[in-house]
């Protein structure tokens, strides 16, 4: 088989069970470009990104033999980056606490400015965020997990998971106001 040709998920699987080092290297080729995007949404900055992502493929390669094969292995794949980033983000922040009366206080904004946005300006202005307000943005709005599941993943209460989404849509909202404004 030629050097560059991309075998398909199951032979890298398989190769990369038995230890060889070429596989290993397609399979990391094949998916870091992808997984790489993941790890940027959810890092304060390129670095924390290559450490996420690095992070990440050790854990693939680890727990490799416990993939059933029964659903796609990019998700697979996937739900590991995430689960990286988080564990990431964990060592690095901490959330604080707020009660109910707080929460009630936070803005419910609309963010339907977004859609006049570009893809690329989107990912720049989520990437501003706080990192406690970008990590539960992106899981909530765009990995599609509830408040409910965030809290378990996160060890913080509901409503933290609700309220940094919220300041967290509320602060997009402003950037994209003032955005609009330059360029008026």
């Amino acid at each position: 088989m030629p050097s560059n040709h991309l075998p398909n998920d199951h032979d890298l699987i398989e190769g990369c069970l038995l230890g060889n080092p070429v596989m290993q290297k397609k399979l990391y080729d094949k998916y870091a470009p992808k997984m790489y995007g993941i790890c940027l949404r959810y890092a304060a900055n390129g670095e924390d990104a290559k450490d996420i992502l690095q992070d990440g493929f050790v854990k693939v390669f680890v727990n490799l033999s416990k993939y059933l094969a029964t659903g796609s292995f990019e998700g697979w794949m996937r739900r590991i980056f995430v689960n990286t980033a988080i564990e990431h983000y964990r060592r690095k922040n901490q959330l604080y606490a707020i009660s109910e009366n707080q929460e009630e206080n936070i803005p419910n904004q609309e963010v339907s400015a977004l859609d006049e946005l570009a893809a690329e300006d989107i990912i720049k202005l989520i990437s501003e965020l706080p990192n406690g307000y970008r990590t539960v943005f992106n899981l909530f709005a765009v990995e599609g997990y509830s408040h409910k599941e965030i809290a378990t993943m996160m060890n913080i209460s509901e409503g933290t998971s609700k309220s940094q989404y919220a300041r967290a849509k509320a602060r997009l909202q402003e950037k994209i106001g003032n955005r609009n404004q330059d360029k008026a």
